[in-house]
C-alpha cells in the first residue's frame, strides 16, 4: 500500500506552478504573505494560509 504525501508549506516553485508567474515574482508573494500574517522570516506558509489569502480554492 502506497502513502501519498502530502505538503503542507508553500515554496516559490509552488506558487510558480499554481499561478504561472515567475519564480521571483513567486517569491515576492510569500514574502507578501508572510507580513500579511505577521509572520516572521524563518516560518513557513501553509497551503491553507496561501489559499486564503488568495483567495484560491484549498482543494
Amino acid at each position: 500500500m502506497k502513502i501519498e504525501q502530502k505538503r503542507l508549506c508553500m515554496y516559490p516553485k509552488d506558487v510558480q506552478r499554481i499561478t504561472g508567474r515567475s519564480y521571483r515574482y513567486s517569491r515576492l508573494l510569500l514574502i507578501e504573505i508572510k507580513r500579511a500574517l505577521n509572520k516572521e522570516e524563518h516560518q513557513f506558509i501553509s497551503v491553507e494560509e496561501f489559499c486564503f489569502y488568495t483567495g484560491l480554492p484549498s482543494e
